[in-house]
């Protein structure tokens, strides 16, 4: 009887199928999942967020994201965290920022890529327990994350 051999060749063709196979993009669906994970099932109520984001983008690569919350940043009550998602990227959650009172303001601003249009949501999490959310449609003329 003749043993397995594992060959460079095998290996390098296993990971090319194992990349083959992962999904190029998730889907709405999956950033809802990906919101329900973040606030343990409870519904965001719109308001108190503002997400700012350009409606539309020249190029995908780069596109600069700001989300602020209108509350306070006192021991009593605060912005613990914010959490930026979107619907059409490979993981529907971007980033999730954690805040304290000391944070002054309830502000932060990352860059992103963006492979096609879609819609990010931010959501804050309160310490009171409650969530606030904004949703924004982005149009991507030309997409990053792409493969050619």
């Amino acid at each position: 009887m003749t043993g397995f051999r594992l060959t460079r060749r095998a290996v390098l063709a296993g990971a090319a199928l194992a990349v083959t196979l992962r999904p190029a993009s998730s889907e709405p669906e999956d950033m809802a999942a990906a919101i329900r994970a973040f606030t343990g099932g409870k519904t965001p109520t719109p308001g108190k967020v503002l997400l700012d984001v350009a409606p539309l983008v020249e190029n995908g690569n780069s596109v600069a994201v700001a989300v602020s919350v209108d509350h306070p940043m006192t021991a009593a009550a605060y912005v613990s965290s914010i959490a930026i998602f979107n619907e059409k990227n490979p993981q529907p959650g971007v980033a999730t920022f954690h805040l304290t009172p000391r944070a002054g303001r309830a502000w932060v601003a990352t860059r992103m890529r963006m492979a096609t249009t879609q819609h990010l949501t931010a959501v804050a999490a309160l310490s009171d327990g409650t969530y606030w959310a904004d949703r924004r449609e982005v149009i991507v003329t030309i997409a990053a994350c792409t493969e050619e």
